[in-house]
C-alpha cells in the first residue's frame, strides 16, 4: 500500500469518528423522554419525536456529506505534506536523513549538491565525511556537532534524531524511527576565513638575547668590537625586517621583538636561521657569537603573552642557549641548541647564589640534600659538599639516598665508617618524610626535573627548596624553588659546588674524603676531563686538591670487578651502526646491581670509534629501559632524548621508558633518528 493510501486510511478512520458524533446524541432525548413519561405521556411524546427528527437529518446529513468532507480534508492534508517536503528538497541549507548504519535515506537538492554526486542514498556518509561514525550519532533528545572540510569549504554538523516517517518508510517499516538521524552542513568557510585572518593579524611578542655577548667583546681587540655589535646588530633587524616587525633594543644584549603570527609558521618552518646567521658572524672574535630567542603565545592577554615570552627566554638560556623556544600555554617547542654553552669568565652569579645560600640555610633549622634516582658520584660528592657548608654554618643536614650503586658504594662506606660523620648522614627517602618541619630546607643538586629527583614527595612536602644543577632544563622542572642555579656550561653539579664553596664567606674546609667524592663527580661528567672541560672546571678541581683530594686514591675507588668488565666488553662487542652514524648498543648486565652505571661507560666507549656522531646503550633495569646517549660535538643528543621524555646535556643524555623492552626502545631511537634526518634537523 502506497504512502497517500495509508494516509487516506488513517485520515479517514479519524474523519469518521468525527463526522459521526451527532449520531448518537438522540439517546440524550430519548432517555429525557423515559423520564418524563411517568409524568407527562403527552410531553414524552413529543420529545421522542423531536428526537427522532434530530437523528433522520444527522443520518442524511453524514450519509451524504461525509465522503465530501473527507476528501477535501484528505486533499488539505496532502496538499501540505508535499508542500513541506517541496520546501525541504528546495531548501538552500543542505539536509539529510541517515539510517543506523550510516547510508543516506534522503537528501535535498542542496545537500545533493555539496557532495556532487548522483544518487546519493547508494553511499554511506562515511564515504563524504570519513570523521562521521556511528559513534558521531547523538543520544536520545540531543544533538552532535562536528566542524569539517569537504573540499576547499569548512562546514559545521549538526545532526539530531528524527521521527521522520518517509524515511522510516524508505529505510523499511521494521526500522524504529530513533534510529534516523537528520544531519544540516552550515557553511561556515567564511567564518573561519574571517577567523584565521584575524589570528594571523594577531601580534606576537618576543625576546632576543645575546647568549655571550661579553665573552665574545673580550675575544677581540677593542677596534673593532663596535664594528662586532654593528653587524650583529644589523644582522638582527634583517632578520626582522623580513617578518615586518618591530624591533626595541632594551640593553645592549637584549632586544623586545613584536611581529604578526601569520609569519610564525614561516619561521618555524626555516627553523629561525637568525641563529645561524648570527653564529656565523667572525671578524677575528675567538667565541663565536650565538643568540636565544624566546616566543610567548597567549591569545587572551598581552600581557601574559609577554610573561610566556620571558618564561621562553629563560628556559632558552637555561638550556644553553644558541636556540628558540616557544611557549604556547604548556605546549613547549624548541628549535636550534646546536653549540656548545660557553663557558662564563666571571664569577659573579656563583658569589650571588653563594651568599643567598648563605642565608637561607642559617635561616633553617635542618637540611635534607637529594640527586636524582639511582644516584651517581656527582650527586654523592655534590651533596657532601653541600652538607659541609651546613655543617659549618651550625645547621643539621642529611643526605637523601634510597639506592646505592657498585661504583658508588665504596665511596658511601669511606663516610660510613669514619667516626667523624653521625649515622644519619644518609637517610632515605621514607625517612626523611618523616623527619620532615615547617623549618627544613631541602637542595636539590644534579637534576632539575621533579620525576627524576630521589623522592619527589620531598618537593611537595617541603616548603623551601633549592636547586644546583648543569643539565640543560626542559619542559619539566622544578617550579617553586626560592632558589635555582642552573648552568649548563658546568662540567659537573661537583663543579658548582666546589665554586659555592668558595664564596660562602664561612671559611668552609673540606675534608680529604669529601673533597675525593667531588673530584670524582667531576671525573665522572668529564669522562676523565675529556667532555665540557672549561678553566673553571680545572680551577674548582684545582680547589680540591689544595683541600686533599688525591687523585690515586680516587682512581681506585672506580675500579671494577671482572664481571661488570666483561659485561661491558660483550655490550662494546654486539654494538651495531644505524644510518652509518650512529652506534646502538644493548648493555644486558644480568646479576649487576646496578648496570645503568655500565651502559653510561659504554656508551662513553663507543664514542672512541671514528665516523661515530652519537652512541645509544640501551639498559633494562627494575621494569625500566635506561637509555644512554653521548657525542662530542656533531650531535646534540639532548634533543634527541628529549624526544622520548629525556634530557641533559649537547653531549650526554639520557632517558627511561617505563614498560618498554629493550627492543621497543631501540626502534623508538631509530625512529626518531628517521623523522629527524627527514625533518633535516641533523645530516
Amino acid at each position: 500500500m502506497s504512502r497517500t493510501k495509508k494516509e487516506d486510511v488513517r485520515l479517514s478512520a479519524k474523519a469518521n469518528r468525527y463526522f459521526s458524533w451527532p449520531l448518537y446524541l438522540w439517546v440524550i432525548p430519548v432517555l429525557a423522554a423515559a423520564m418524563i413519561y411517568p409524568l407527562d405521556k403527552k410531553s414524552a411524546l413529543i420529545v421522542l419525536i423531536a428526537a427522532g427528527i434530530q437523528l433522520a437529518v444527522s443520518a442524511v446529513i453524514y450519509i451524504f456529506r461525509k465522503h465530501g468532507l473527507e476528501e477535501e480534508l484528505v486533499h488539505y492534508a496532502m496538499g501540505l505534506s508535499k508542500a513541506t517536503r517541496l520546501m525541504l528538497k528546495e531548501l538552500d541549507l543542505p539536509y539529510a536523513i541517515l539510517d543506523g548504519e550510516g547510508r543516506f535515506v534522503w537528501v535535498n537538492d542542496a545537500f545533493a549538491e555539496v557532495v556532487n554526486a548522483e544518487k546519493v542514498t547508494r553511499f554511506s556518509v562515511s564515504e563524504f565525511f570519513p570523521e562521521i561514525t556511528r559513534k558521531s550519532y547523538p543520544k536520545e533528545d540531543a544533538e552532535a556537532e562536528l566542524h569539517l572540510a569537504y573540499g576547499e569549504q569548512n562546514y559545521r554538523v549538526v545532526l539530531k534524531r528524527t521521527m521522520d516517517s518517509e524515511a522510516q518508510e524508505k529505510a523499511g517499516a521494521g526500522r524504529n524511527r530513533s534510529e534516523f538521524v537528520s544531519m544540516y552542513l552550515y557553511d561556515e568557510t567564511e567564518i573561519m576565513s574571517l577567523i584565521h585572518e584575524n589570528e594571523s593579524q594577531r601580534m606576537i611578542i618576543g625576546l632576543i638575547y645575546i647568549d655571550n655577548y661579553d665573552e665574545a667583546m673580550e675575544s677581540i681587540d677593542e677596534v673593532r668590537r663596535s664594528l662586532l655589535s654593528a653587524l650583529i646588530e644589523r644582522k638582527i633587524a634583517k632578520s626582522m625586517s623580513g617578518i615586518d616587525a618591530i624591533i626595541k633594543k632594551l640593553e645592549k644584549d637584549k632586544y623586545l621583538i613584536i611581529f604578526k603570527s601569520q609569519y610564525l609558521e614561516e619561521l618555524e618552518v626555516s627553523r629561525f636561521p637568525l641563529l645561524d646567521e648570527v653564529r656565523a658572524v667572525n671578524l677575528g672574535n675567538e667565541v663565536a657569537v650565538t643568540v636565544s630567542i624566546g616566543i610567548g603565545i597567549e591569545h587572551s592577554s598581552y600581557i601574559q603573552e609577554y610573561d610566556f615570552a620571558r618564561a621562553a627566554i629563560d628556559l632558552a638560556l637555561g638550556r644553553g642557549g644558541d636556540q628558540t623556544v616557544i611557549k604556547e600555554g604548556e605546549n613547549i617547542r624548541y628549535y636550534g641548541g646546536k653549540s656548545q654553552s660557553v663557558e662564563k669568565q666571571t664569577r659573579v652569579k656563583a658569589r650571588v647564589k653563594a651568599h643567598a645560600l648563605k642565608e637561607l640555610v642559617e635561616a633553617k633549622e635542618q637540611v635534607f640534600i637529594m640527586g636524582h634516582q639511582i644516584g651517581d658520584i656527582d650527586v654523592l660528592g655534590a651533596a657532601v659538599g653541600i652538607w659541609r657548608i651546613c655543617q659549618t654554618l651550625g645547621t643539621e643536614a642529611h643526605i637523601v639516598l634510597n639506592t646505592i650503586s657498585t661504583s658508588l658504594a665504596p665511596f658511601v662506606d669511606r663516610f660510613k665508617e669514619n667516626q667523624e660523620y653521625p649515622d644519619n648522614l644518609f637517610v632515605t627517602g621514607e625517612r626523611a618524610q618523616s623527619m620532615v618541619n615547617e623549618d627544613t630546607m631541602l637542595v636539590v643538586v644534579d637534576v632539575n626535573k621533579p620525576s627524576y629527583t630521589e623522592c619527589p614527595e620531598l618537593l611537595e612536602s617541603i616548603g623551601t627548596i633549592v636547586v644546583l644543577d648543569h643539565h640543560r632544563a626542559g619542559s619539566e622542572v622544578i617550579t617553586n624553588a626560592v632558589l635555582s642555579y642552573v648552568e649548563p656550561y658546568a662540567s659537573s653539579a661537583c663543579e658548582m659546588v666546589a665554586e659555592v664553596l668558595q664564596y660562602t664567606d664561612a671559611k668552609v674546609k673540606l675534608k680529604p674524603v669529601e673533597a675525593d667524592a667531588m673530584y670524582g663527580g667531576i671525573l665522572v661528567d668529564t669522562n676523565n676531563f675529556q667532555t665540557k672541560t672549561g678553566v673553571r672546571t680545572f680551577e674548582a678541581v684545582a680547589f680540591l686538591r689544595r683541600n686533599g683530594a688525591d687523585i690515586t686514591r680516587v682512581r681506585k675507588l672506580f675500579r671494577t670487578d671482572m664481571n661488570e668488565f666483561k659485561y661491558k666488553a660483550t655490550a662494546i662487542s654486539t654494538a651495531e651502526v644505524f644510518m652509518d652514524h650512529y652506534a646502538f648498543a644493548r648493555c644486558i648486565g644480568t646479576g649487576i646491581p646496578n648496570p645503568t652505571i655500565l651502559g653510561a661507560q659504554v656508551a662513553n666507549e663507543l664514542m672512541d670509534i671514528n665516523q661515530i656522531r652519537a652512541s645509544f646503550v640501551f639498559t633494562p633495569y627494575q621494569g625500566k629501559t635506561y637509555i644512554s646517549a653521548r657525542s662530542i660535538d656533531e650531535m646534540n643528543v639532548q634533543v634527541v632524548m628529549e624526544k622520548i621524555g629525556g634530557g641533559g646535556h649537547m653531549s650526554v643524555a639520557g632517558a627511561q621508558l617505563a614498560g618498554t623492552s629493550v627492543d621497543e626502545a631501540v626502534d623508538i631511537v631509530k625512529q626518531v633518528l628517521t623523522e629527524m634526518r627527514e625533518n633535516k634537523e641533523i645530516d
